[in-house]
């Protein structure tokens, strides 16, 4: 048997891991997922000889009527004016949320824009086991819980002129040039049918852009063999409790957990970007070395600079809280 000594020291021990505990758990629902950050990075995705494209990637608002701190500042990011807006879905976290999110957009609405949805803005979220991110997918039930009015934000993202890209490829003018998008439904919810947008990107467009909520490879590869310059999506909410270190242990797909968030190549020529997100599910509130971001996308066009590796674009990607 341990010396008194020994006992008093153990039980100091346990007291500090439960206070370490403690505190940890509240910066991550306290602090952390309020704590508003722009990310930046320049991509060498254009075609030769084009002009800058600044792009603002928004995703997983998971809004709720309350959450006024989140709704200011989405609001102040007008002020960056993006030649063009991407929101790769997941805007909604209650049934009357829609008024909220479109407050929070706010003059974004005004500027060109492209959108899909995800899983929560079909299908308002259910308390689940946390552990269930951590099992393997195909052992996973899937919850859906009551419809959301997502065709009513649907509806109005449209009214102000943004593009739905949910099985759909258009050509926009954007910054006073030809851009190229397409995109597709939910692959969380397996929605997506690329086959309705496949064929070769149009090389006329100085950007081919695809957007999708949910960044899997099934439907990143024919993006890449379709000529797509660079993929935006969202869903990975970066991993959402990250280890430093480390990085993300979970991605809720079935992308690698070292492309949870930020840019990374796919492939030999094509660009992945996948945002960490703006929110987090009402019953599980909490984000740890992953805040709560949107990005401010620099693209620039390829040549001298095409062969950057992901790792140099990381080093390069500035993050500014505000």
């Amino acid at each position: 048997m341990g010396t008194e000594g020994d006992k008093r020291t153990a039980a100091r021990l346990a007291a500090g891991t439960v206070a370490l505990g403690a505190a940890t758990l509240g910066y991550a629902v306290g602090i952390e997922r309020q704590r508003w950050t722009l990310r930046k990075a320049e991509l060498p995705v254009l075609s030769p000889g084009s002009k800058p494209v600044r792009v603002l990637h928004i995703s997983d608002l998971h809004m709720l009527p309350g959450q006024k701190s989140k709704q200011r500042w989405v609001a102040a990011l007008a002020e960056l004016e993006p030649d063009l807006v991407v929101n790769t879905g997941d805007n909604l976290a209650h049934p009357h949320a829609v008024p909220y999110v479109l407050r929070a957009l706010g003059s974004l609405l005004e500027r060109p824009g492209v959108f899909v949805f995800g899983s929560n803005d079909y299908y308002a979220p259910k308390p689940k086991n946390p552990a269930r991110y951590l099992m393997p997918r195909g052992k996973k039930k899937r919850i859906h819980g009551k419809h959301l009015p997502w065709d009513d934000l649907r509806a109005a993202f449209i009214e102000h002129g943004w593009h739905d890209l949910t099985h759909a490829r258009q050509s926009l003018q954007v910054a006073g040039q030809q851009v190229f998008a397409a995109g597709v439904d939910d692959p969380h919810l397996r929605r997506d049918r690329y086959r309705e947008i496949a064929g070769p990107a149009d090389h006329n467009a100085v950007l081919r852009v695809g957007v999708t909520h949910s960044p899997e490879p099934r439907v990143l590869d024919p993006f890449a063999a379709d000529g797509y310059d660079l993929v935006m999506a969202g869903h990975t909410h970066g991993g959402q409790l990250r280890i430093p270190g480390i990085g993300a242990l979970v991605t809720n797909c079935e992308l690698d957990r070292s492309r949870a968030r930020g840019a990374s190549r796919w492939g030999a020529h094509m660009w992945l970007h996948v945002s960490a997100g703006l929110g987090t599910s009402p019953y599980a509130p909490a984000r740890f070395a992953c805040p709560p971001e949107a990005s401010l996308l620099t693209l620039v066009p390829r040549g001298g600079t095409d062969e950057t590796t992901a790792e140099e674009t990381r080093r390069k990607a500035t993050t500014t809280v505000r």
